[in-house]
Parts: C-alpha cells; sequence; structure tokens
C-alpha cells in the first residue's frame, strides 16, 4: 500500500524542486522527507529519483506517480470534506494565505468572528503575496487564499480553483499637505511623472499595477525608497520625501500631514476575491468560512465602503487626511 504522507512529499518535491524546499512548504526537516521518498521507492518497488549532478530529478515511474498520486489525493480531499460535511459540528484547522492589507482590513475581523461563531475552529494564517497564495492553495499547503488582482494585470488560476468575489479596493495618491498636488481633486499618471515615489519591490503585484499604470508614458517615474509595508511608504511620504499610491483596505486614519488624491486614467482600482480548491467544495469549514466573510465585509460599514466598486465613470470621493479609512 503506498503511504500517503510519503506520495506527499513526492509531490512537493516535484512541484518545489528540491528536497529543501518541499521540506518547507509541508513543515518537515529534509532527513523526514527523503527518507519517506526512499519508503515509497521500497513500496512501489521501482526508483523515483535519480541524481544529476547536486540535484535530483524524478524518474519516469516518479513523474506517473506524481501526475496520478495527485488525482488520488484530490479524491480522498473531496471525500474527507464530503464525510466532514455529514458530521456534526466546526472544528479541526483551517489554512489560509492572504496579502498584508488584506490581513489587516479584512482577515483581522474575520478571525475574531470566526473566534465567536465557530470557537472550535482553529484559523492558521499565513502572509503572502497573491501569486504566491495561489500556488499554496493550489498545491494544497492551505486550504483557502485571499487574494487581490490589479484591473489590467492578470492573477492566473489553476483550473481546479474556485473563486469567489469578496469586493473592489482603490488605491489613492498620497502626497505631503504642501505638496503641489495636494489642493487637487484628482490626478493622472501624466502629473506624476516628476515625481520622486516609495514603491513595493519589483516582483510584487503591485508594483506590476505601478507599472502598468504609466504604461501609456514613454519613461517609469523615479523610485527612491522601495519598502513592502504600505505603513513605511506613509511615512515616508510624511516626511516630504516621496510620493506613493497606497491601496485604502486596511490602510487605517493617515497622519495629519498625509493627503489622499484620488487617481483617474486609470483608476487603480483591484479586485478581492477567496480561493479554495474545487475539492474543498463541500467542506464545512470552508463554507462557514465563507458565509463569515460575506457578513463580516456587509456588517462592516467602513470595510464594505472601501470595498465597493468605483466605476470608470465615477471619481472616488475626496476623503480629508484625518479621516479612518480601512486598507
Amino acid at each position: 500500500m503506498i503511504d500517503v504522507v510519503a506520495l506527499q512529499s513526492l509531490i512537493a518535491l516535484a512541484a518545489h524542486g528540491t528536497v529543501g524546499a518541499a521540506a518547507a512548504s509541508l513543515g518537515y526537516t529534509p532527513s523526514a522527507v527523503s527518507q519517506q521518498i526512499k519508503r515509497l521507492e521500497s513500496q512501489s518497488g521501482v526508483p523515483l529519483l535519480e541524481r544529476i549532478g547536486r540535484g535530483v530529478v524524478l524518474t519516469e515511474a516518479g513523474r506517473l506517480l506524481v501526475s496520478q498520486g495527485r488525482e488520488v489525493l484530490a479524491r480522498m480531499e473531496s471525500l474527507e470534506s464530503s464525510l466532514r460535511a455529514e458530521a456534526a459540528g466546526l472544528g479541526g484547522t483551517l489554512r489560509l494565505a492572504a496579502f498584508s492589507t488584506g490581513v489587516r482590513g479584512i482577515v483581522a475581523p474575520l478571525a475574531g468572528d470566526l473566534a465567536r461563531t465557530a470557537p472550535d475552529l482553529a484559523l492558521v494564517v499565513t502572509e503572502k503575496d497573491p501569486a504566491d497564495a495561489v500556488e499554496l492553495v493550489a498545491t494544497g499547503q492551505v486550504d483557502v487564499a485571499l487574494v487581490h488582482s490589479w484591473t489590467g494585470v492578470a492573477l492566473p488560476l489553476p483550473a481546479h480553483l474556485c473563486a469567489e468575489h469578496v469586493g473592489h479596493d482603490v488605491a489613492d495618491l498620497l502626497v505631503h499637505r504642501e505638496h503641489r498636488l495636494a489642493a487637487r481633486e484628482q490626478v493622472t499618471p501624466g502629473d506624476l511623472l516628476e515625481e520622486l515615489w516609495a514603491s513595493t519591490a519589483p516582483g510584487t503585484i503591485c508594483h506590476d499595477w505601478f507599472t502598468h499604470m504609466f504604461s501609456a508614458h514613454r519613461r517609469p517615474p523615479q523610485v527612491r525608497f522601495w519598502s513592502w509595508e504600505f505603513a513605511s511608504q506613509v511615512r515616508l511620504v510624511e516626511e516630504g520625501v516621496a510620493v506613493a499610491l497606497v491601496p485604502r483596505l486596511g490602510r487605517g486614519p493617515l497622519p495629519a500631514r498625509v493627503v489622499p488624491v484620488p487617481v483617474l486614467d486609470p483608476i487603480p482600482r483591484r479586485e478581492v476575491r477567496l480561493l479554495w480548491r474545487e475539492t474543498m467544495e463541500a467542506s464545512p469549514a470552508v463554507r462557514h468560512l465563507r458565509a463569515r466573510l460575506a457578513a463580516v465585509v456587509t456588517q462592516s460599514q467602513s470595510l464594505d465602503q472601501s470595498l465597493r466598486l468605483a466605476t470608470d465613470q465615477a471619481i472616488p470621493s475626496r476623503m480629508s487626511a484625518s479621516e479612518t479609512i480601512q486598507e
């Protein structure tokens, strides 16, 4: 009989390329993963890996086992979800990956709600950029993922993932209150080419949108400060050394010296979605989380307002610098 845990290790190795990366994704040591794969070779009676230089690659038998093994594990997960749906009560662990502002603006109130409505359900949250979160849920390393994708910047989803719309979020240009654009009702990318910027790092989905926003112009704006945290970007704006494009979701109250200015042509807008595998469709925990997520967004007036769709015909309403905004 093929060992399911060992099969998961082989599939993780195929997905991540090295024993070390596979072990990290599963929460095991590299030694444990190697032992599990050796046990799988012993059970199957054929070599599953071959060494090439300092690395390893799957043999033809290994690739066959990974391909069919994924289907087996998917059927087992679907069966487990169906069985849990027949059982009473909500329990166990539910693993969720989410982007940073989503953790602050959405997941935090959701976690509080789940603690009250499903106290036996342990929610485990991992902060990940959307592309990484998609991979985690697609490969079974988390159960659900909260992701966002900017208009005009695609976020590819594997066919076996289900997606549910949560809402839309809009980003504003943040400037110092004495900045030349602070009194403007709105700006366009063409107004911003001479500015010095704070931005997230290249390769992140937010930086992809930043690049896309200026794609119609011959040169991109100059980035002087690279920062993962929007809170750090706000602080740089407060000091008057940069401007920044910061989403409203989870943003919180702005300092008195920082002014938000709406951006048009295009509006910096992103869709927020919840993802899960088709095999988890019947899971009571996933169903409960989906229902409570919708309730949390609806019940929170500030969050619901933040996630409303800003149409291309409507200019986002101007917000005072001291107004509390859920990012």
